[in-house]
């Protein structure tokens, strides 16, 4: 029984098959047992519930919001009905003529068709913005306020009031100075292309304005540096120069080539070391065995009794004896004749300067002389400073290479001269003398990972 049912119901399941009641679906036909859910389960709440009378109740609700502006069981009686009396009877008005260059009073009130299709018919009310209503730092600003409250009722007037109250008051209600007349002959004189500007309010405000510039530091008018942008070379670094020009800059170019060469001999003869000292494999025993054989000796001399006069006598402390009075009056008596002695002395060596004033002149004009020598060598080297660069970073400057030709090397013409050294490099040298850019390097490129080589198959093939 139960197989010929199944076999129905796949049968009036298929596409084909056709009913003779045509008012009558094929899954009409098929017995539908009720399915057994369980409502606990959250998830077979929507899946397994009919939920369509709700969901027209709400559609209804939306509608009637829309066209109405609420729910109609809500309104009044006067709102949604009225009570219709006929066609008010218009009143006849003389016709007047149309007067030119006017326009009718309800032409201009009505909108236009398209403005009517795009108006938005619903009666809804537009959800509120909350974030139109929101102000930023609104809880700051509000401890603030509070706080203003507090200080204003104990009596404590805020910095910017106080600011405000101590300001200079300006008289708004003085009349301003008329102008005088353009034909009055005795009126001052005024440039209109004077560099002379008229101070037409307060300083203060004039500054906050930025009409009156703040004060220039005199600081920022000095040059970090007085040695010029662009340095003239010497005469002997022309492409024909005199002989004598010539030999003078050979000989500066020599003396730096020997201060170099001085630097490196110096440093040669510190890091210098005696290859006799080199390490052989006797001295390198010898350190091995450094304190095995003479640890027994020293335990011995250790462990023999001292000698009478090695022992350290611990001696008491002295107590020092009790002065009497006696005593006491003799050093008293003696510390008075010392200070009478020493003031005695020192008037008479005060009045032993009196004959000595000729002297002290000269003594006094010679630490003048001395002090007028070091104040001008110390103005000198300062001003000797000014032309050197200084310490910038953490590199020290490196003056760049003379660039110099030898007496062979001298071309009679610009045409077969050789150039020398680069002007990037010049330029970039003269910024870091004049104290405008610190010292550089080139950055070193440092490979994080190694190289790895490896021998292709046609290599191999090759070789």
């Amino acid at each position: 029984m139960a197989a010929a049912r199944r076999l129905k119901r796949v049968a009036i399941s298929q596409p084909g098959f056709l009913t003779l009641n045509p008012k009558v679906t094929p899954t009409d036909l098929v017995s539908s047992r009720r399915k057994r859910v369980n409502k606990n389960k959250k998830k077979n709440w929507n899946k397994y519930s009919d939920v369509q009378d709700v969901e027209e109740f709400l559609e209804d609700v939306r509608h009637q919001e829309r066209t109405t502006g609420g729910l109609l069981s809500e309104k009044s009686d006067d709102s949604l009905f009225f009570l219709d009396v006929g066609q008010p009877k218009k009143v006849e008005e003389k016709a007047a003529e149309p007067v030119k260059g006017k326009k009718r009073k309800g032409k201009s009130s009505r909108p236009l068709r398209i403005d009517l299709i795009l108006k938005h018919d619903s009666l809804v009310a537009p959800p509120k913005d909350v974030l139109a209503y929101q102000k930023p730092n609104a809880k700051k600003l509000r401890r603030t306020a509070e706080r203003a409250e507090k200080l204003a009722a104990k009596g404590v007037v805020p910095r910017s009031k106080k600011r405000l109250l101590n300001r200079t008051v300006v008289d708004r209600t003085s009349k301003k100075t008329e102008t005088e007349a353009n034909n009055n002959p005795e009126r001052d004189f005024y440039d209109i292309w004077g560099q002379e500007t008229k101070d037409l309010g307060e300083p203060w405000y004039l500054q906050q304005t930025r009409k009156k510039l703040v004060k220039r530091p005199e600081k920022l008018n000095e040059k970090p540096s007085v040695l010029p942008a662009v340095e003239v070379i010497a005469p002997g670094g022309s492409y024909n120069p005199d002989f004598f020009s010539h030999q003078e800059l050979l000989r500066e170019a020599h003396e730096v080539e020997l201060k170099k060469k001085k630097v490196e001999d110096k440093l040669e003869r510190q890091l210098a070391y005696n290859k006799a000292d080199t390490a052989t494999e006797e001295t390198i025993l010898r350190e091995q065995v450094e304190g095995l054989v003479e640890e027994s000796e020293e335990e011995e001399e250790k462990d023999a009794p001292k000698e009478d006069g090695e022992e350290v006598a611990v001696g008491a402390i002295a107590v020092a004896d009790k002065k009497t009075e006696r005593q006491r009056k003799r050093e008293k008596a003696e510390k008075i004749k010392e200070q009478q002695r020493l003031t005695e002395r020192r008037q008479t060596e005060q009045q032993q300067q009196l004959f000595q004033l000729r002297s002290i002149k000269t003594s006094i004009k010679q630490q003048e002389e001395t002090t007028q020598i070091r104040q001008k060598r110390r103005k000198a080297k300062e001003e000797a400073q000014k032309a050197q660069p200084r310490r910038l970073g953490k590199l020290k400057f490196q003056p760049q290479d003379m660039e110099v030709q030898l007496s062979d090397e001298l071309a009679g013409s610009l045409r077969q001269l050789k150039p020398e050294g680069s002007v990037l490099m010049d330029r970039f040298k003269s910024l870091q003398k004049r104290n405008l850019i610190e010292p550089r390097e080139r950055a070193k490129f440092k490979r994080r990972l190694k190289v790895k080589y490896v021998e292709k198959r046609a290599f191999k093939e090759i070789s």
